[in-house]
């Protein structure tokens, strides 16, 4: 079994318009919540063997911000084609690109393609808001073994408004 974490990066801003979608930065509520999943992570003991995410600045920055809060202290992978990815496409970017000795991934880019590849390995339609983290377990024994096909579990699903008291 392996543990994919499926999160999608944390709330952005719109206050600059001229800014290109893939530039947009982070927003204050942004800011506030990434640390919080990763504190989340540490606390349930998830700490990933290794992250892949978008290239999108707002996805950087969730990223960062989610590595330090959880003690990660692996490898960060960012791939160009997650930005704004169908959940095929995120599935073959697993396959591979993820160590198959990594027991613990983690994927953080956007919706609707994270929300989708959510539902697609777990056969559960949830909200999937910004900063939201899904945890399912595969029954893969390797990340090459992974397809649109493999019926994992949500074994849970965290949105940052019901984190609030998670930090503490």
């Amino acid at each position: 079994m392996k543990t994919l974490l499926v999160l999608r990066h944390a709330k952005s801003s719109w206050k600059d318009q001229g800014l290109d979608d893939h530039d947009r930065p982070l927003n204050k509520r942004g800011t506030k919540d990434a640390p919080v999943v990763g504190k989340l992570i540490s606390k349930r003991k998830l700490t990933p063997d290794w992250i892949l995410s978008s290239t999108a600045f707002r996805a950087r920055k969730t990223v960062e911000m989610v590595a330090k809060a959880s003690w990660f202290s692996g490898e960060i992978q960012f791939e160009e084609g997650l930005y704004l990815a169908r959940p095929t496409t995120v599935i073959a970017a697993i396959q591979t690109a993820a160590p198959q000795s990594a027991e613990i991934v983690l994927i953080v880019g956007h919706n609707p393609g994270f929300g989708e590849l959510v539902e697609i390995l777990t056969g559960q339609k949830q909200p999937f808001p910004t900063a939201a983290l899904a945890e399912i377990e595969l029954p893969v024994e390797r990340w090459d073994e992974l397809t649109p096909k493999t019926k994992g579990k949500l074994l849970d699903l965290w949105r940052p408004k019901e984190l609030a008291g998670e930090s503490e």
